[in-house]
């Protein structure tokens, strides 16, 4: 789940913000007494993480690649983690929870994250050109670099600056570097738009297409980098600096 999606997750809850837990409960391995009988002070996201803010500490949740939620109602299958309010309940479910005791500024560099007003532009292009040997699309997926990207933006933002996923980062022109930075950044904040109006996949220019949405030109899917993440690549619109 990217960025955006709990950016959405986020304002889904904001109901239960004010809010005493009641029950906290599932398979997930907590202690469930810092949980129950705590007022939310407040939702956050962090990258792929969401936060739930406690009196004295922080629930993390972190929904991984497949992971879903539900409120007010659940699945089948037994939740990861039910957080349940008087006024209802948040089910988490193929995610990992932990809970964290340090102030979160502390422990997150807001900086970072695509989605905070407070994401700096200059910090990220530092931290980017301090991979110079890794494959671009391995230092886009990293979140310590770009907080709340995931395999969607990666794809997407490299088709916009017209960059190949299997590019050296030290071969990229400084230029086009600059736009890719921008683009990952413009791009999170567009599936952010587009997936709270429903039409997040009709706007993707090459991620799971078969057809170059610019030149009609083939989409050659491959599987690269050191996580072997997918990559949908137009090797007409995307140049390959090595």
């Amino acid at each position: 789940m990217e960025g955006p999606s709990l950016v959405i997750l986020r304002e889904e809850v904001r109901q239960f913000k004010g809010k005493k837990i009641l029950e906290a409960t599932g398979y997930a391995k907590l202690d469930y007494d810092q949980l129950v009988n705590k007022t939310v002070k407040d939702f956050k996201t962090w990258g792929k993480h969401f936060l739930v803010v406690l009196p004295k500490c922080t629930l993390r949740i972190h929904f991984l690649l497949f992971g879903t939620y539900y409120i007010n109602e659940r699945k089948n299958t037994n939740p990861k983690l039910s957080l349940i309010f008087s006024s209802g309940a948040l089910h988490c479910y193929v995610c990992s929870a932990k809970i964290i005791n340090e102030p979160l500024n502390k422990v997150y560099d807001w900086e970072l994250d695509l989605l905070s007003p407070k994401w700096n532009f200059s910090k990220v292009k530092k931290l980017v050109l301090e991979h110079r040997e890794a494959l671009i699309c391995d230092v886009i997926l990293d979140p310590e670099i770009f907080a709340g990207a995931g395999n969607i933006i990666k794809n997407e933002a490299l088709y916009r600056a017209g960059i190949h996923p299997e590019s050296i980062t030290a071969k990229i022109p400084a230029k086009k570097l600059t736009a890719l930075i921008k683009a990952v950044h413009s791009y999170t904040k567009d599936f952010l738009k587009w997936k709270k109006q429903n039409v997040l996949s009709k706007n993707w220019k090459v991620y799971s297409r078969k057809k170059c949405a610019t030149c009609g030109g083939n989409v050659v899917k491959k599987y690269n980098g050191k996580l072997k993440r997918r990559s949908f690549i137009c090797s007409n619109c995307q140049h390959l600096y090595e």
